[in-house]
C-alpha cells in the first residue's frame, strides 16, 4: 500500500511540474483589432496612470501606449512631459527629481479640473513606474503595451522587459530613428511602430523602415492620404495614424484603410469598429 501511495504521489508531482512548465511557455493569444489606447484610456481616466491602463485592458484595446522618462536616480517612470506641471499639482523636472519626490505629485490634477470632477470622483494618482505597468500587463494575454521613450532610456527599458521576460507583451513607438533603431539592435523580436509627421517623405520612410526591420509606420493623422496608405501597405508594413479621438475622424481614417489608430477614446473606437463590421455582413 505504501509503495502504491508513493507511486501515485510521484506521478502527481511529475504531472504538476509538466503542466507548470507548459504554462510558462504558453504562447499568448493577443488581440488584433488595431486600437492603441493612447496613454491608456486617457479619455476616461488621467493619462499614463494605472487606472487608465487597467481600463485600456478592460475595454479590449489590443495595445496600450505609454511614455517613458528616467528619474534622477535612474528609475523608469511613465509620464509624457519633461516636467509635471501640465498634469500635476507641482511643477518638477522629472530627470532632476527622485522618484520619492515625484510620487508626491498628484498627476490626476489636470484631468480632474478639465472634467469638473471631485477628488472622490477622480482620486489623486501617483506617477507609475514602468515596472508596475509591465507587471499589470503581464497578468493577461490579450493586450500588449507599446513604450515610447521620451529620453535616452531604450537600453534601460529593454533590460527591464527582458528581466521580467515580457518580450511577447511589448513594442516600442517613437519618431526618433536613433531610439527605434536601438530597439531593433538590442531586441530584434520586439515590434517597432515608427511615428512620422504629417509632411514626412513617405518613400524615404518606407525604405528606412524596411532596412531597419520596423513593423509599422504611424502617421500624424493630418498627413494621411489614400496614396500614402497604399504605398505603406504595398511595402508590407502596417499603417497607423496618431492621435485620433474624434468619431468623425475615426470613421474617415477607417474608411481610407488605416489599420491602426492611436486614440484617447479606445472604447468609442472599438464600438465604431464593431458597428462597421456588423454593417459589412
Amino acid at each position: 500500500m505504501k509503495l502504491f501511495s508513493l507511486f501515485v504521489l510521484t506521478v502527481y508531482f511529475l504531472t504538476a511540474n509538466t503542466v507548470t512548465a507548459a504554462e510558462e511557455h504558453q504562447v499568448p493569444t493577443f488581440l488584433q483589432n488595431g486600437v492603441t489606447a493612447h496613454r491608456g484610456n486617457s479619455g476616461e481616466f488621467p493619462e499614463n496612470t494605472m487606472p487608465a491602463f487597467r481600463s485600456g485592458i478592460e475595454v479590449s484595446a489590443d495595445w496600450l501606449e505609454l511614455d517613458l522618462f528616467l528619474t534622477k536616480e535612474g528609475k523608469l517612470v511613465v509620464t509624457h512631459d519633461k516636467t509635471t506641471g501640465r498634469v500635476g499639482d507641482k511643477d518638477l523636472t522629472v530627470a532632476d527629481t527622485t522618484y520619492a519626490e515625484l510620487k508626491t505629485v498628484d498627476v490626476a490634477t489636470d484631468f480632474r479640473k478639465r472634467h469638473h470632477k471631485t477628488k472622490r470622483e477622480c482620486p489623486p494618482e501617483q506617477m507609475p513606474l514602468l515596472a508596475d505597468v509591465l507587471k499589470l500587463v503581464r497578468q493577461q494575454h490579450r493586450t500588449r503595451v507599446s513604450l515610447q521613450p521620451k529620453a535616452d532610456c531604450v537600453k534601460e527599458a529593454i533590460a527591464l522587459v527582458k528581466q521580467l521576460k515580457m518580450e511577447p507583451w511589448v513594442g516600442f513607438n517613437d519618431g526618433s530613428l536613433i531610439y527605434m533603431s536601438q530597439v531593433k539592435q538590442l531586441a530584434p523580436e520586439i515590434p517597432v511602430f515608427w511615428d512620422r509627421g504629417a509632411d514626412t517623405n513617405i518613400e524615404d520612410d518606407i525604405k528606412i523602415a524596411q532596412a531597419r526591420g520596423f513593423e509599422a509606420l504611424v502617421l500624424n493623422y493630418q498627413g494621411v492620404t489614400p496614396e500614402k496608405i497604399r504605398k505603406i501597405k504595398a511595402a508590407g508594413l502596417e499603417v497607423g495614424a496618431w492621435t485620433v479621438s474624434d468619431p468623425e475622424l475615426m470613421q474617415q481614417m477607417l474608411q481610407q484603410g488605416v489599420e491602426r489608430l492611436y486614440t484617447d477614446e479606445p472604447r468609442l473606437l472599438l464600438k465604431l469598429k464593431r458597428e462597421r463590421h456588423s454593417g459589412e455582413k
